[in-house]
């Protein structure tokens, strides 16, 4: 016999599927990490901006930050594949 459904059951399920297709979507990009000076930083971005191009592996800096030590920390993210 099942149990009557709760809102809150409902939910919880909905929030978990939408969860789950997020990390699905999120999972097909490569990223990488780097922490490097600043002048390395900036060419290994460009390094791998030209060796993926933007318009075929959608490559962009997802994120970075300058650390304590002036070092530059980032991440690099792409498609594994072009169309």
């Amino acid at each position: 016999m099942d149990r009557p459904r709760r809102p809150a059951d409902i939910a919880r399920k909905t929030a978990g599927r939408i969860a789950a297709r997020k990390r699905t979507a999120l999972d097909a990009f490569h990223r990488e990490t780097f922490v490097l000076e600043r002048e390395a930083a900036r060419q290994k971005a460009r390094e791998i901006l030209q060796r993926f191009p933007k318009a075929a592996y959608m490559t962009e800096v997802e994120r970075w930050r300058e650390l304590a030590d002036g070092r530059i920390e980032f991440t690099m993210r792409r498609l594994p594949t072009a169309d």
